[in-house]
């Protein structure tokens, strides 16, 4: 199916360009009401800390107005936590306004069902066709009003705190916590506070442009930092949104997505939580995969997303995947991936276990996996990857590799650009072969 407007996660882009512009949200805003509405008839809208939010937010409000559904608004709120209050308010939909961990000048609209789960292809596209059609406005009586959940940010942090079991203390632990100046700036630190840790909080002065600014998720190495200089226990990272995440053991080093994956993997393991296989993606590691394996647990690959992690769990009934990039989504919690219970999960298994984040984490050894991102400029990733220059690079590149290794060439489903993995046994092989790749793909670029 070929969709116009949504992208593997809702519609993002420039803000004031393209799609991302309040005429067009206005417009996505009301075919959503036409498409969603009914039943309860109304919609929670949450958004992010950056600065266009203000605008989205009044135009996707009037949008939905305009076709008669009813507005609950939650202010900042993490994009699991708008999945959470949708199911809890029984709302027809719920939509984020937040480009994740892009810039502040990026902003992005994506929507939740009524379950809180990523919307089905059927409903996305009968949105594009709506949007296709001239707005018109129900008769003034059955306009959707607007009104404000006071009580957003403490029903989610209960939420989030009943992840864990009620007898697991958080208490004699340090931790810094990273929000990106962020959507969890507010709620992550006091998750971990009320579960009893000592928090050293982070990224928490949200000004509407330092968004994801040198911190989070994608910028650790100022967390990383931090947990050295305070003998933390710990540190988390969350990104803009707060559906991703990733950690930092005492010693100052990065646990990544498959790392936690791994950690929470084995935990429900051995603790007969576990249903099925675990599900990873393309990108996943290969020592992910052999470390799972020796605890009796079956890896599968889908392709890059969380939507496609997601459809594979719920098509399975299991309950546990996520990608080397920080979204983990443990089904049996909640029904989409998020940081801050992902990240409560590990420290609970450190609790449980009395072991440390590195204890834990040294038991799954990464293979050398190299990523690079080629801008694509105005190129257009699917002409560049057809190319036969390319197509015979990746082909050398697997030769050299045999089987040991493995080559990945994909276009990001967020940015424009192409993002050339290698991995394989040989660290110095797996970077030059990288290099060697990415150089040919930027060599095409505009052929």
């Amino acid at each position: 199916m070929s969709r116009k407007h949504f992208g593997t996660d809702g519609i993002r882009g420039r803000v004031g360009h393209d799609k991302v512009t309040p005429e067009f949200v206005l417009k996505l805003g009301w075919a959503a009401g036409r498409v969603l509405g009914g039943g309860s008839n109304r919609v929670v809208i949450g958004k992010d800390t950056r600065i266009s939010g203000y605008m989205f937010e009044s135009a996707l409000e009037a949008g939905l107005s305009a076709a008669g559904v009813d507005v609950l608004l939650t202010g900042p709120m993490p994009t699991p936590g708008i999945a959470y209050l949708t199911r809890t308010f029984h709302a027809c939909a719920g939509i984020v306004i937040s480009a994740s961990h892009n810039p502040y000048y990026d902003n992005g609209i994506k929507f939740f069902s009524a379950q809180g789960d990523k919307l089905a292809d059927e409903v996305e596209l009968a949105i594009e066709a709506m949007i296709d059609q001239p707005m018109e406005t129900v008769d003034s009586e059955k306009l959707g009003k607007a009104d404000r959940i006071i009580d957003a940010q403490g029903r989610y942090i209960e939420f989030c705190k009943s992840s864990i079991s009620q007898n697991v203390s958080f208490q004699g632990l340090k931790v810094v916590i990273d929000c990106a100046h962020g959507a969890t700036y507010q709620i992550a630190p006091k998750v971990l506070s009320e579960l009893g840790a000592e928090v050293i909080p982070i990224g928490v002065k949200p000004d509407g442009i330092n968004i994801n600014d040198g911190v989070g998720s994608t910028h650790p190495q100022q967390l990383q930092q931090r947990v050295i200089d305070e003998q933390a226990d710990l540190g988390m990272a969350l990104d803009g949104d707060g559906d991703r995440v990733f950690l930092v053991d005492h010693k100052g080093l990065l646990i990544d997505g498959d790392e936690i994956l791994f950690i929470i993997a084995r935990a429900r393991k051995q603790q007969n939580l576990l249903k099925g296989h675990v599900v990873g993606t393309l990108m996943s590691n290969l020592g992910l995969e052999l470390a799972l394996k020796k605890e009796g647990i079956e890896l599968e690959r889908t392709d890059v997303g969380d939507r496609f992690v997601m459809e594979r769990l719920v098509k399975n009934d299991w309950i546990l995947g996520g990608e080397s990039s920080g979204h983990i989504i443990c089904r049996s919690k909640t029904t989409t991936g998020d940081g801050t219970i992902a990240g409560l999960q590990v420290i609970a298994e450190i609790v449980r276990s009395g072991r440390t984040l590195h204890e834990l984490s040294a038991d799954m050894e990464k293979c050398p996996q190299t990523l690079v991102n080629v801008s694509l400029g105005s190129s257009n990733a699917a002409d560049i990857m057809r190319l036969a220059a390319v197509q015979q690079a990746v082909t050398d590149a697997q030769e050299e590799l045999g089987k040991e290794g493995r080559v990945l060439l994909r276009p990001s489903g967020t940015e424009p650009l192409i993002r050339v993995m290698v991995e394989g046994v040989d660290e110095v092989q797996v970077n030059r072969v990288t290099e060697q790749v990415a150089d040919v793909v930027r060599n095409n670029l505009h052929v």
